[in-house]
């Protein structure tokens, strides 16, 4: 195993491990044992009560983060006639049809999101063994597959986060970056909390937030106390 460098050894020296926090104090510790050299972000882990081999227990969509990322997202639209107008003026970075298709088949990949119009997934479904795998197919359940085009835009761009949990039940998501003011962390933790929370499923039984914690980049995890979430 690795050797933990002396700043993270310092860092990992202000957490108390057996210590639950509530969000507040996770997340100024998170910023304070922060040791990159720039600006990092500021990362969440739920860890829920489910099981995702049954479908009605797979919890995947997206919420438009009060304060954003703090991360730019270059998004890439497949639309046609008016759509693509449409997209452009709504700051898309890239629109097009099949010709992207045939770019992205070659190995482009200069896009962080996938937005299509439901015209368009006939040609875009050629690309699930590439964009499958990367996460970045687009899909109905995260506004990504609309003919509102604009507002699917203006919303990843105003900080839009997708989520989706692994087969261990775990979403991972940013919720910010550590330049932010500690209440706007906090307001972007808890509106993610707040969507899982009404994502729950009926047929999950026990606990639903089996553990949550607050980390950066190259920081030390900082466990979260999550008795007083409500369900």
């Amino acid at each position: 195993m690795a050797k933990k460098g002396k700043k993270y050894q310092d860092a990992q020296s202000k957490v108390d491990r057996q210590k639950f926090y509530n969000v507040e104090e996770a997340i100024s510790l998170a910023k304070e044992t922060n040791i990159a050299n720039f600006d990092a972000s500021v990362e969440v882990a739920f860890r829920l009560g489910i099981d995702t081999r049954k479908n009605d227990q797979q919890i995947r969509g997206a919420v438009v983060l009060p304060h954003g990322t703090g991360k730019s997202q270059r998004v890439l639209v497949f639309a046609k006639g008016d759509k693509i107008t449409e997209a452009e003026e709504a700051g898309a970075d890239y629109v097009g049809d099949s010709d992207y298709v045939n770019k992205i088949q070659q190995g482009w990949f200069d896009f962080d999101v996938v937005v299509a119009t439901p015209d368009m997934m006939g040609e875009v479904g050629k690309l699930g063994r590439v964009l499958g795998p990367k996460g970045l197919m687009p899909n109905p359940k995260t506004g990504t597959v609309t003919m509102d085009v604009k507002k699917a835009v203006e919303e990843i761009k105003a900080g839009k986060v997708e989520y989706r949990a692994e087969k261990s039940g775990i979403v991972h998501a940013s919720i910010g970056k550590t330049s932010f003011d500690e209440d706007k962390l906090v307001e972007n933790f808890n509106a993610l909390k707040d969507v899982l929370t009404k994502a729950k499923p009926s047929s999950a039984k026990g606990t639903y937030f089996k553990s949550v914690s607050v980390t950066t980049t190259m920081g030390p995890g900082i466990k979260v106390d999550t008795s007083g979430f409500k369900l």
